[in-house]
């Protein structure tokens, strides 16, 4: 679907175009479902649950599963402005026009970002006020385990995991709408389904108890991953290797919520490995777990993967390993890959802290294993800490200054060393949970007792804005009261409340202020015989086993990890259905035969189109598409050599945001193609976004001179609105012929924050209305110092403001070149 010229006004065009390598167009389907993640394009793309869900919900063919993202302030004034509605990326759809809207729920700074979808999407924002015309809300995701703040807005929860549960969800749907059930009747119906939590049916009468998939094996998703247009903050592919901890860290929420440990088997991910790789064309993988080092046949997958990929120059990426599972042997792998800064989260300053909170890790051993990294070849460590543990002293606070030092004597002259503080918010479901949070004073005074005994220029410091902190505290253990607050905080203007350029915490203080909430009140310690507001919600973790935990604490008392130990009674458990879950350790197939070629290094030259809804692609996202498809293909490319290879690729110029092209060259380095070309083009072009086609693929002579020096000129026409002020437009023929009349044409412009002077007459070789009126054909000339660009005699020859100049279509119809 074509998209208008409006998009050009925001920050990223290319978070809302859609038409992504992978994503799904289904039509005339029965069932529609919208995955709303309620924060940016680029956040929600690197989230696997959203592709899981994606992958899961349109393998079923009577459902169309569409994606829609949280639109950025400045598109957000468009459609309302405008009137307009927000939509999927897929089709454009408005969300008020689906049969399920579903939200993922990762954070509880991204709920005044709920409600603004809902309200844009043309959705009433309270439950009791929606009728039969429309869509269900469903949320999901690890907020859900205290679902109380929301329960004004959504519809049906989704307690745990979804692989299984969305499925039963569109069956159950799908029934009652042929059944002609009322809303009521979905909803109660939905209410049936396990692990479902519908307040106005449930309250707080009934306890939901979470889904869980016992066998990741059984869903190998996603099998051909959306691959994002724009970069993304997770930019490369993500395997589940595992799910779920039984480390049994007292803080941590992820790892009570997701019991038993599961593993996916190695052969498994690594044949997931290989079908994602020729369906995106990425160049990393990511082996994700809540900690991938207790992955019980990692070193042998690392050592397979890195011999299978390494000739295709594919990294690999270990984002969550934990200190004492560093070996040498994965030291050893790791040191092949791409290296920017390594993270260990020891989260307390002192043993006895970590003991506390049973991290099971002393100081020593931080050391030694940082030590190992530095050697590996890191320039740069971090370390993450949590302030306002239970019990916390000064000590505590002085043990992560002292760290830190040691941490950076440890680093020597090999790299340097950042300290990153965050404030500990006691979540549901932990042992933590009866903890007080500390306030915003607090949080700030022990944030600048540590600072300011920090001196060293290579021993930084940075911290988690407390006020932040305080909101996610307020919202994970908060009851249904929140939802007034949420609901005057998004009509005061909250938005994006995790992203601190957005921020305003003054909306939120008048919003509690106008509410009449005292945050303390939700901040405070709780009794351990009081009724918290998410007690009907059952992660399988007991409330004995909790409390217990929590005793424990105060005791300094260790609770062993029972994948080594015995059973420690979490609850989790029945050792028939559920239970740990470990690798098989089977035979890893060997990877098919690739096409080698002669092993002679050859030079192709390609041109292509950039066309329709990529002319809002940057230059930066259309080469990373390029480049993708490039890589899927069975063309090998050539890399230069040192620490950081790049493919030897170059483009004759680079076509702004909003310019459509017919004639693009790129010229690239590769191992001498042993087939036909024509083949090669179709399997470049089947991985390319819409509007981004190769025409032509030619190999060059070893004479041919580079592109750079080929540039002659550029041809352009000037698309004029269809519609337009005749007054406005008539003296257009005049001013070309006055421009033409002149021998130079100085003009003044911004670049950069300077202002630049130039006169492009001499580069203008042809400017003139076209026969029919429609538009104006201009040639400009290409030197080292630059060109006249486009805009230049939109606005400086033909005086249109930039208003008037953003309602005329740019197509770039030749790149010329010298012969």
């Amino acid at each position: 679907m074509m998209i208008d010229d409006s998009l050009l006004n925001t920050e990223k065009p290319s978070r809302y175009i859609g038409g992504e390598v992978n994503s799904v167009i289904k039509t005339d389907c029965e069932l529609s479902f919208a995955l709303a993640f309620p924060d940016t394009y680029e956040v929600g793309m690197s989230h696997l649950g959203l592709q899981i869900i994606y992958s899961v919900l349109n393998e079923i063919p009577w459902v169309a599963a569409e994606r829609s993202f949280a639109p950025w302030p400045d598109r957000e004034k468009y459609l309302r402005v405008q009137g307009l509605p927000l939509t999927s990326q897929e089709t454009q759809k408005p969300l008020h026009d689906f049969t399920v809207v579903g939200f993922s729920l990762q954070y509880e700074l991204s709920y005044t970002n709920v409600l603004n979808m809902l309200e844009l999407g043309g959705i009433p924002l309270r439950r009791v006020l929606r009728n039969d015309s429309h869509p269900l809300i469903i949320a999901g995701g690890p907020c859900c385990f205290n679902p109380a703040p929301l329960t004004d807005f959504i519809d049906a929860f989704v307690i745990g995991e979804g692989e299984e549960a969305v499925r039963e969800i569109a069956a159950a749907v799908r029934a009652g709408i042929k059944d002609k059930l009322s809303r009521t009747g979905l909803i109660e119906k939905l209410a049936q389904i396990p692990g479902i939590y519908a307040p106005a049916v449930h309250g707080k009468k009934q306890n939901i108890q979470k889904r869980k998939v016992i066998d990741l094996n059984l869903w190998p998703h996603p099998v051909k991953p959306v691959v994002p247009l724009m970069q993304t903050i997770h930019d490369r592919i993500v395997l589940e290797i595992a799910r779920g901890c039984t480390r049994g860290c007292r803080f941590c929420q992820a790892g009570m919520l997701w019991r038993p440990y599961r593993e996916r088997n190695a052969a498994l991910v690594t044949a997931m490995a290989d079908t994602a790789l020729a369906a995106s064309g990425h160049d990393e993988i990511s082996l994700l777990a809540l900690s991938a080092g207790d992955y019980s046949c990692l070193t042998t997958l690392i050592t397979n993967m890195m011999n299978r990929y390494r000739s295709r120059r594919v990294a690999l990426a270990l984002p969550s390993l934990r200190v004492e599972s560093l070996n040498e042997v994965l030291i050893e792998e790791i040191k092949r890959t791409r290296k920017t800064s390594f993270t260990l989260a020891p989260e307390a300053g002192t043993d006895r802290m970590r003991r506390v909170i049973n991290k099971g890790n002393t100081a020593d051993e931080l050391l030694n294993s940082m030590d190992k990294v530095f050697a590996a070849g890191w320039k740069s460590v971090k370390l993450y800490f949590m302030l306002g543990l239970p019990s916390e002293t000064q000590a505590d606070l002085d043990g992560i200054i002292d760290l830190g030092y040691r941490a950076l004597k440890t680093a020597g002259s090999r790299g340097e060393v950042t300290i990153s503080l965050s404030t500990f918010v006691p979540k549901p479901h932990t042992p933590f949970q009866w903890h007080r949070q500390i306030n915003i004073e607090e949080t700030r005074a022990k944030q600048e007792y540590i600072r300011q005994r920090v001196k060293s220029r290579r021993l930084n410091v940075k911290w988690h804005d407390a006020r932040m902190s305080l909101l996610e505290g307020l919202f994970s253990r908060g009851d249904e009261r929140l939802g007034a607050l949420l609901e005057k905080a998004h009509s005061l203007g909250c938005r994006f409340d995790g992203w601190s350029e957005i921020f305003r915490f003054d909306l939120w203080q008048t919003a509690l202020a106008e509410s009449n909430f005292n945050s303390a009140d939700y901040l405070r310690a709780r009794e351990t015989g009081e009724v918290l507001p998410w007690e009907n919600i059952d992660c399988g973790v007991s409330r004995s086993f909790l409390l217990g935990e929590y005793e424990k604490s105060l005791q300094e008392a260790p609770t062993g990890d029972c994948r080594f130990a015995s059973c420690q009674n979490c609850g989790v458990c029945d050792f028939e259905t559920t239970q740990n879950v470990f690798s098989a350790p089977e035979e890893i197939a060997a990877p098919a035969a690739a096409i080698t070629g002669t092993g002679r290094e050859k030079n192709y030259r390609l041109t292509f189109t950039k066309k329709g809804n990529s002319r809002f692609l940057s230059h930066l996202e259309l080469s990373g598409s390029l480049l993708r498809a490039l890589r899927r293909s069975s063309l090998k490319l050539s890399y230069s050599t040192g620490f950081h290879p790049h493919p030897k690729i170059s483009f004759a110029t680079a076509t702004s945001v909003g310019m459509e092209s017919d004639l693009e060259y790129l010229d690239i380095t590769a191992v001498e193609y042993p087939s036909a070309l024509p083949g090669l083009l179709n399997e470049i072009n089947s991985a390319l976004p819409g509007g981004v086609a190769v025409l032509e693929i030619k190999p060059l002579a070893a004479d041919e001179p580079d592109l750079s020096r080929l540039l002659r000129a550029f041809a352009y026409e000037l698309i004029l609105p269809e519609k337009k002020d005749d007054d406005l437009w008539k003296p257009v023929a005049e001013r070309i012929s006055s421009f033409l009349a002149r021998a130079s044409f100085p003009i003044e412009r911004l670049s950069k924050g300077k202002t630049i002077r130039k006169d492009i007459r001499p580069f203008v070789e042809k400017l003139a209305m076209s026969e029919d009126g429609k538009k104006i054909i201009l040639i400009v000339q290409h030197a080292q110092g630059g060109s006249a660009r486009p805009v230049d005699i939109i606005t400086h020859v033909l005086g249109f403001n930039d208003d008037q100049a953003r309602q005329i279509r740019i197509v770039k119809t030749a790149t010329l070149l010298r012969r």
